[in-house]
């Protein structure tokens, strides 16, 4: 782990969002953007923060936002990119857009949640998918939510794909994505054809942190790729940062199930008060 001063400085190359202030509801999602939305109903609600993929918001998270809000979850879209001028992070950070700066954002959105009437200050949790998902790992550690100046972070914080190999920056220190201090509930969901983010380097991980007693669980997709869940990008092929030759197959079923599995983890993480 850096220390904390680096962390804040890492975390703030880039400036805050700005974060919607208006609820709407789900039906004016015509299209993936920074929004808040909530049920209907005067709540309180639970709420879920969500966070990106490398390359920016898309239709595959609007579908989750869709699936939160009938599900009775206020839901935060985050946009790390698009007020920065960034349109993708898949080969490195940009314009100050960092993992640090990534879980920095999660929790300015957790923050801004807690202020709102109709949300449920001590359900929030974050829900992060490859880039959102590392940055999501971060923000899962006391050490980092101190660092970047917040006294609380998510009751419970949910990783689709994501990477937990250490990171190498140029004329910095490495630092690892996944830290041994995980204090609130953690999932983790994997597919084990994902050359992008393989799980066998999450997976050896998480098992030394279940036998210290840590609250993480995870799941393993057989013959799932990276971004299972990305139907508008089902057959793309890439080679990503790492050098890795990397495809991408929509899989309906496992969506279903891996929703399933989320919502699952969120009631038992996030229990409804009596």
């Amino acid at each position: 782990m850096w220390e904390p001063e680096a962390i804040y400085r890492g975390a703030t190359i880039a400036q805050d969002l700005v974060l919607p202030e208006a609820a709407e509801t789900v039906d004016r999602l015509a299209s993936p953007r920074m929004a808040l939305i909530r049920p209907d109903g005067t709540g309180p609600f639970p709420a879920i923060v969500l966070l990106h993929q490398c390359a920016g918001l898309n239709q595959a998270i609007a579908v989750w936002a869709r699936t939160a809000i009938s599900r009775g979850y206020v839901v935060l879209l985050v946009d790390s990119l698009k007020s920065r001028n960034v349109k993708s992070v898949c080969f490195g950070p940009q314009n100050g857009v960092n993992f640090f700066r990534g879980a920095r954002d999660a929790l300015q959105a957790a923050e801004h949640l807690r202020r709102q009437t109709y949300v449920e200050r001590t359900r929030i949790a974050l829900v992060g998918f490859s880039w959102g998902a590392m940055a999501g790992l971060l923000a899962a550690s006391p050490h980092y939510v101190g660092a970047l100046k917040f006294d609380s972070g998510f009751a419970a914080v949910a990783s689709f794909y994501p990477g937990c190999f250490r990171v190498t920056p140029k004329e910095r220190p490495p630092f690892d994505l996944l830290n041994s201090d995980v204090s609130r509930p953690l999932l983790v969901l994997m597919g084990d054809a994902d050359t992008e983010t393989p799980a066998s380097e999450c997976i050896n991980r998480l098992e030394v942190l279940k036998r210290s007693g840590l609250p993480v669980e995870w799941h393993l997709y057989p013959d799932a790729t990276h971004c299972w869940d990305c139907q508008q990008l089902h057959g793309f092929s890439k080679i990503d940062i790492r050098g890795h030759h990397v495809e991408y197959h929509f899989r309906p079923d496992l969506t279903e199930d891996s929703r399933d599995r989320l919502f699952e983890f969120l009631d038992r993480a996030m229990p409804r008060r009596q």
